[in-house]
């Protein structure tokens, strides 16, 4: 993944300090720190866990720091060998930060960590402010949304982040430009990777498979099956899908809608479907705690956001082989091909979504089409040896640039 803009550090260079560490009797690999906001199963936290499972141990020794409780990423990471030490902030301005910034120090000083990585905006906002005095050689800030934070105080900690950072890793290209339109400190320091798909999303499912996800769901053997992998959130619009998938299905009685997930919008969410009169072609799954792709079992993916950093669900749609259907927010338009891999329609516009998904419940041929472009797209630029490689190679030349 090119970077949005490159900063100017040699790239071939040796890492002479990483040679010297060696002749002082340390291992030489690269200390890392990750810092999360917790450990709860959402698309940034996922994306920070798979990278430390693929992430070069013989190069970089990583450790992970929360700023909540454990959660139910915890022990995946503990299950890889990786330290988790939990940080717990309350409030920015309250004895926890003071508390949990001084621990954070002190562990940088003692475990002479070379790069810390925070990946949200509130481990941006707490990095920024404690690791310079853990004398830290690169900070690396990470802007994984599009829209703009929802008070003035998250902003100005944002652009406070910015400009203490080494560099800013934005995970769209769409949101690379917003992180410099934002803040001029931004210009010269930021680099775009994106999320990535596993290896085992690969591929589409074979017949068993398919029928089992598809029964577990309860959908008819001759339906069209539409899925939604997110969370119930506001920002997510389920209400705008339903009321569109309503809108579809008084004319395609045959299709079928799959939500995937859970969160604090889904009562909300049921109550419409009931109201809609949908409850015999809508299934909630609720949160589900497995590694399987589960668009596999779909015939369409779906994503309704009103506001996108950089979907996982998407690419891990296109993984399966599915065309998609997606609102023109943020980094979706990075990952989908307009009339390639799928369809972009105006968010908020249910009328707008109805129609690209009647398009594609209309015609198999399309369908097999977007999807079989959609799974090349992803095998390019999506895959995880690529993608992981690519901050492998940012965490080196930052680093060299910082030492020389």
């Amino acid at each position: 993944m090119a970077p949005a803009i490159r900063p100017t550090i040699k790239t071939d260079a040796p890492l002479q300090n990483r040679e010297k560490r060696k002749l002082d009797g340390q291992t030489g690999r690269i200390k890392v720190v990750f810092v999360i906001d917790n450990m709860r199963l959402g698309g940034t936290e996922l994306n920070a866990v798979r990278t430390a499972e693929r992430l070069d141990r013989e190069r970089f020794d990583l450790r992970v720091v929360c700023l909540g409780e454990d959660g139910p990423l915890t022990e995946r990471y503990r299950a890889m060998g990786v330290p988790v030490e939990n940080m717990p902030i309350h409030s920015f301005y309250g004895s926890s930060m003071v508390r949990s910034g001084r621990k954070f120090v002190s562990m940088l000083r003692r475990e002479r960590i070379d790069i810390v990585h925070a990946h949200d905006v509130y481990s941006n906002i707490f990095s920024a402010v404690w690791t310079r005095m853990g004398g830290i050689p690169v900070l690396i800030t990470s802007r994984r949304w599009w829209n703009s934070l929802p008070n003035w105080k998250l902003k100005f900690g944002s652009r406070f982040a910015v400009a203490r950072s080494t560099a800013v890793l934005a995970n769209s290209n769409s949101v690379a430009t917003q992180v410099i339109s934002e803040a001029a400190a931004a210009k010269g320091k930021v680099w775009t990777i994106t999320n990535f798909v596993e290896p085992h999303a690969f591929g589409a499912p074979d017949d068993e498979e398919r029928q089992r996800l598809r029964a577990g769901w309860n959908a008819p053997d001759d339906a069209v099956v539409i899925g939604c992998v997110a969370r119930f959130d506001p920002i997510k619009d389920h209400a705008g899908l339903i009321r569109a998938f309503a809108i579809l299905h008084a004319q395609q009685p045959h299709t079928y809608l799959v939500l995937m997930g859970d969160g604090q919008t889904r009562p909300t969410a049921e109550a419409l479907v009931n109201e809609l009169g949908l409850s015999t072609c809508v299934h909630f799954t609720g949160e589900q705690h497995t590694r399987t792709n589960l668009h596999r079992g779909l015939d369409i993916s779906v994503l309704s956001s009103l506001s996108e950093g950089f979907p996982n669900s998407l690419v891990e749609a296109m993984a399966a082989g599915n065309p998609v259907v997606a609102t023109a927010v943020g980094g979706s338009v990075d990952a989908v091909v307009e009339e390639q891999t799928g369809l972009l329609v105006p968010s908020g516009e249910p009328d707008a979504l109805a129609k690209a998904l009647f398009r594609l419940t209309e015609s198999a041929g399309t369908r097999v089409a977007f999807g079989r472009a959609g799974e090349r797209r992803a095998l390019e630029v999506f895959d995880a040896s690529i993608v992981v490689s690519s901050l492998e190679h940012m965490y080196l030349q930052l680093l060299e640039g910082r030492e020389q």
